[in-house]
């Protein structure tokens, strides 16, 4: 079949095939299908991708001590607030 005549939801096979069509929308499935059909891709969490702004704003509210307030603040460990901070 031509993927442009891919006109409904219900044509597809796959529980998780139909529910991508249902988020994306019908078109959007077709463009993702011509583009990536047979391969594996992965989509990103939204923490990762919101994670360098977030990392930004930790760096900026650092006064030198306050490695508590900003574990608490974002709901990491002070480990890791280190490891943000210390990150070049």
């Amino acid at each position: 079949m031509d993927i442009n005549k891919l006109a409904s939801i219900t044509q597809l096979r796959g529980e998780q095939q139909k529910e991508i069509a249902e988020i994306i929308g019908i078109e959007a499935y077709r463009k993702l299908v011509e583009h990536y059909g047979g391969s594996s891709i992965y989509i990103n969490k939204f923490d990762t991708i919101t994670r360098p702004e977030r990392d930004m704003e930790i760096r900026k509210k650092f006064n030198g001590t306050n490695y508590h307030e900003l574990a608490k603040e974002y709901g990491l460990s002070e480990t890791g607030i280190r490891k943000i901070i210390n990150k070049k």
